[in-house]
């Protein structure tokens, strides 16, 4: 006689009577696979871990430069505002001068307004007093006589030459 099998049996029963068979095919792919990774990765030269240690160095020479740069670009901030303060104490300087000398200069002007107006006070005096003179000398002096023609020419040229003087 012949026997059948039974068609509702599973097929993984049929494999379960060699479980050292699977394991030994799954162990062989396994093992495939992470050889032909570690294969690629030598012919193709690139290996990630090695990849991201270049990439974490740049990463940090760049933020070491940077950082260079940020200190030196602070230095020239730090000279540059130096430099600004000490104009700038120049300038206030050179105002506070700017400021005496304008104080001194109004001073002096004050000073030469006062002895211009005493001047004028004081000249005004002598024209009062000159004309008062004046007045009370022709009230006070005869006729003039009638003088010649010579000794009138000698008195206006003698008189010229008195102004001149008094003047020059």
């Amino acid at each position: 006689m012949i026997e059948l099998t039974p068609r509702s049996a599973s097929p993984s029963a049929r494999f379960g009577g060699q479980p050292i068979a699977i394991a030994a095919v799954a162990l062989v792919i396994v093992v495939l696979g992470v050889s032909s990774i570690a294969l690629w990765r030598v012919y193709t030269g690139n290996a990630p871990e090695t990849d991201r240690a270049v990439a974490a160095r740049q990463l940090q020479a760049r933020t070491a430069q940077a950082s260079e740069q940020l200190v030196e670009k602070t230095k020239g901030l730090e000279a540059t505002q130096q430099e600004s303060i000490d104009q700038l104490q120049v300038v206030q300087d050179q105002l506070q001068t700017v400021r005496r000398l304008l104080a001194a200069q109004q001073a002096d002007n004050k000073k030469l307004s006062e002895q211009v107006g005493t001047l004028t006070e004081a000249v005004e005096g002598l024209r009062q007093s000159f004309a008062s003179a004046q007045a009370s000398e022709t009230a006070a002096a005869p006729a003039p006589r009638k003088r010649s023609g010579k000794a009138t020419h000698r008195s206006s040229r003698s008189a010229t030459r008195s102004r001149a003087k008094a003047r020059g």
